[in-house]
């Protein structure tokens, strides 16, 4: 389990989190919604290790690891998949991959042919650049490269940004089976209700830094929901 204790984050004299506690548990989805600027990636950076914070706990697994830099947060299975997707375009879809493999011991450096069972068009294009990929196909191998790292955590801060919807339906097609697994706990940033609201059981809607809403899924009014998503 993942447990974030009233975190508070600066960026220098400006705060971007303000006492935000909340919890994410293997074989379910988490899905963090609010407008941008609210605070979603900050909420990220600072779960990951990418940014300090500067007040509360974030404990995994039952330690602490808000002192823990970020290699270490992703040796202990925190994987991150960012906005932007953030793959090396220089690299082949093979080479993007391996760089799953820094925090696995030698023994298991290699790829995994569940990636390829989950995104087929990867395997087609190994020996491509990662550069010349569309924006769906390199949202697909950065949640792949996440993959390889074989996580626990499962980071993914707006996986559908700018991509398809027929590789919307994939990318949430393979969120909703590894959450069946019960192997993985997922924490899904999002600003589309509906998708949020398909694949997790959990969500808490952000404003200004802080959470304003949150509870289970069944269980919030979609109109108060919504009245935090709508610009």
């Amino acid at each position: 389990m993942l447990e974030v204790q009233n975190v508070n984050l600066h960026y220098g004299a400006a705060i971007a989190l303000r006492g935000v506690s909340i919890k994410a548990e293997l074989g379910t989805v988490t899905s963090i919604l609010g407008r941008n600027g609210v605070g979603k990636t900050s909420l990220l950076r600072a779960i990951t290790g990418a940014h300090p914070i500067s007040g509360g706990d974030i404990r995994w697994e039952g330690t602490s690891i808000a002192k823990m830099p970020a290699y270490e947060r992703a040796k202990r299975g925190i994987a991150w998949v960012p906005q932007g997707r953030d793959i090396f375009p220089l690299l082949t879809v093979r080479e993007n991959l391996e760089t799953g493999f820094a925090v696995l011991p030698r023994r298991e450096r290699k790829i995994p042919e569940e990636i390829f069972e989950l995104f087929p068009i990867l395997k087609s294009m190994m020996g491509r650049r990662g550069g010349d990929l569309s924006g769906g196909q390199q949202q697909q191998l950065a949640i792949g490269r996440a993959l390889v790292m074989r996580p626990r955590l499962l980071v993914l801060d707006e996986p559908t940004e700018g991509i398809q919807p027929s590789i919307i339906k994939d990318i949430g097609r393979v969120i909703s089976l590894l959450r069946s697994r019960g192997t993985m706990a997922i924490l899904l940033v999002e600003q589309y209700y509906d998708f949020a609201h398909e694949l997790a059981q959990t969500l808490a809607v952000m404003d200004r830094g802080s959470i304003v809403v949150a509870g289970a899924r069944d269980s919030l009014d979609e109109t108060e929901v919504r009245k935090h998503l709508s610009v």
